[in-house]
């Protein structure tokens, strides 16, 4: 958040929620929970990159990618400790209430 900008993220997966398979939707939301918005921003921007997903998918630890300023244990805490219930929720939320299919992304923009 910032004064002209908010933003939330919402978990809508294609696939069966499982532990390997959602290392970035934890990180994320670890990342929502434990970083300031200038490391936020940086942290997001990394995890965003095609070249991590594909490490992470091979089996890097997210830790790798932690930047300078995070409090990374912190963070570790966080994202080891996020269940898998909160996707699912997300992804409930997203199906059911915005009637997204599986995998459809959508913005959500609502004026402050």
């Amino acid at each position: 958040t910032s004064s002209h900008t908010r933003v939330g993220i919402l978990n809508n997966p294609s696939s069966k929620i499982k532990e390997d398979n959602t290392a970035i939707a934890r990180g994320i939301l670890a990342a929502f929970l434990t970083l300031n918005n200038s490391n936020l921003k940086s942290f997001l921007s990394k995890l965003s990159k095609e070249e991590t997903a594909k490490s992470l998918a091979a089996g890097t630890k997210i830790v790798k990618f932690l930047i300078p300023g995070m409090d990374g244990d912190a963070f570790e805490k966080k994202y080891n400790t996020l269940g898998l219930d909160l996707i699912k929720t997300h992804q409930m939320f997203c199906q059911e209430v915005l009637k997204l299919l599986p995998g459809q992304m959508a913005v959500i923009s609502n004026g402050r």
